[in-house]
């Protein structure tokens, strides 16, 4: 099946752009949908009025958004899409903490800036196959030297294994890892990649990659490492 991808860019030269960008970062990737607006977007995504996105049988893996837009704000459509279980990447020509913390607060998994280089927004669009966040050199830096001089807001905190250890005890039976959420997670602890598990479970590193997304969350962990201590104390896997 087909990896589907949205870019939503109210500009049609960066769609193109971005667009040649999705296909030299991602060799599974043929199905790309351009829109130029919110409501265009949502229709595709089946979202109610007022409400949030819903997957369909056939769902979008990874959906670039663009931050200023005719109808309205890509925040808007960050914030609706919190239940939907793709890769939401933010696309923008704005580097501002105006724009880029509240961004990561609504859920973009990345913070990609247009203006960079073809070749550094592939190799950034490629770190989603290992695990990684796609960031812009200047973004990353500007959060570096954001949380190092604690401009303004909250440090970044990490639960360290002993405390998500205490809260995964606390957790209902129902939060426990799926059999496949383990087997990822089994992978995972043994230091392979989302492409090389993608290769072993024979799915795709986009569906490796909501798997991963859903362990963290239920774990309450932010990396790997933490993870494969919480399962194997626990024996999850």
């Amino acid at each position: 099946m087909a990896v589907k991808v949205l870019i939503l860019e109210d500009n049609p030269v960066a769609r193109g752009f971005l667009c040649r960008v999705v296909r030299e970062s991602f060799s599974d990737v043929n199905s790309i949908t351009e829109v130029g607006d919110l409501d265009a977007a949502r229709r595709l995504l089946g979202q109610p009025p007022g409400g949030r996105a819903q997957p369909g049988p056939e769902p979008f893996q990874l959906i670039l958004v663009d931050l200023e837009l005719p109808d309205g704000s890509g925040l808007e459509l960050l914030s609706e899409l919190a239940s939907y279980p793709a890769t939401r990447i933010v696309t923008t020509l704005y580097s501002d903490d105006e724009h880029l913390f509240p961004a990561l607060q609504c859920g973009a998994d990345g913070y990609l800036l247009k203006e960079d280089r073809f070749e550094v927004l592939v190799e950034e669009l490629q770190k989603i196959v290992r695990g990684q966040p796609p960031l812009s050199p200047a973004i990353a830096r500007r959060l570096l030297t954001h949380f190092r001089s604690g401009d303004g807001a909250a440090p970044l905190t990490v639960a360290s294994p002993a405390s998500a250890a205490a809260t995964v005890m606390a957790t209902a039976d129902h939060e426990r890892l799926t059999p496949r959420e383990s087997e990822v997670l089994t992978y995972l602890s043994k230091g392979f990649t989302i492409k090389e598990i993608a290769a072993l479970m024979g799915i795709k590193w986009f569906t490796v990659n909501d798997h991963i997304k859903s362990i963290y969350k239920k774990l309450n962990v932010s990396s790997r490492a933490e993870a494969a201590v919480l399962a194997s104390k626990q024996g999850l896997v």
